[in-house]
This record gives C-alpha cells, structure tokens and sequence, in this order.
C-alpha cells in the first residue's frame, strides 16, 4: 500500500493539511531556571543536571540539562505548530545523541515523513540540534483530529505564558 502525499483532515471546514516534507522550526536558550523548573517538576533531581561539583566528576565533565527536557521542545513544536492545536501525541521515539548545557540554543526541528489520511495520522521525524551537532532524535507518531479546537490557555502559575495563536520568537515553519 502506497502512503498517501497529503493528508485533510475529514470534514475539515478550514481544508488543513498535513503534506509530506513540512517542517516546523523553533529554538530555545536553555536556562538555569529551565533546569531547575524541569527538575522541580518532574522529580528529576538527579545531581548532574544540578550539582556542578558533583557533575564535574562525571563523563560529561559539568552540568547537563535533562534529556527530557529536549524532548519536551520537539512536544511543544507538534502540539503548537506541526501538526498544531488539536493533535495527539501516539507514540515517540528518541535516541540521544550528544549532551545539551545550560546557555545551549536547542533548535528543535520536526518534519512530516508519512501521512495516512484514512486513519488521520501522520509520522514525524523529530530532531534537536546545537549548533551543528544533534542532540536528539527520533519519530513520532501523531494523530490529527478531524476538526481542531479552538486554542485556548490559562496561565500557568508562577511561569511566564505566551499567546498560543502567536508563534514563539524565532520560530519558522516552511512548506516543502
């Protein structure tokens, strides 16, 4: 069976699209705070993403941010951009490649691969980069509702929100 090139979601009044080869780009400047967040939330409170003394001593010669962190990008980029609002998360793969430190600029890439209209899904490849070197990488596998919400948010206590109907900064997402 062949994999269809375009993907409309069924009964879409707006006709969006999901086409093989679109690609969403956002980038972020890993903080202290992103760190110390992270681990607050998650529980993660390993001492080499927060201990420099103790981080020093081990392979990766300092502190390291989270992995999951990077992949919480490559989640913000499927929900708010590619595919966008609306869809959900099936499954994801990732292989870490390479250590990400706080002052990093992560530049989280992600790209339509496959489409399957009749079963509203489509498979992404999900990339993190530094520079020139990838840090994470790995599939996703979403699926597209037929009609996507309305954006709404509230504000998440004691963080600082954005608009989600406007894009991050340094954001860019291109058509094939």
């Amino acid at each position: 069976m062949s994999v269809p090139e375009l993907a409309t979601a069924p009964g879409d009044p707006t006709g969006a699209q999901v086409v093989v080869g679109m690609t969403a780009v956002s980038e972020r400047a890993l903080t202290e705070a992103d760190v110390a967040q992270f681990a607050a939330l998650s529980g993660d409170r390993n001492p080499v993403h927060l201990d420099e003394g103790y981080a020093r001593a081990t392979p990766f010669g300092g502190r390291v941010a989270h992995g999951m962190l990077s992949a919480s990008f490559v989640s913000a980029v499927i929900a708010m951009q590619l595919p966008g609002p609306g869809s959900v998360y099936l499954s994801q793969t990732l292989s870490f490649r390479a250590p990400v430190r706080i002052g990093d600029t992560v530049v989280t890439e992600v790209t339509v691969t496959h489409v399957q209209p009749e079963r509203r899904r489509a498979v992404l490849r999900t990339v993190c980069r530094v520079g020139a070197r990838v840090v994470l990488e790995g599939e996703a596998v979403v699926l597209i509702w037929e009609r996507r919400p309305e954006v709404r948010t509230s504000p998440l206590p004691g963080l600082a929100s954005r608009d989600p109907n406007s894009p991050p900064p340094s954001v860019a997402a291109r058509a094939p």
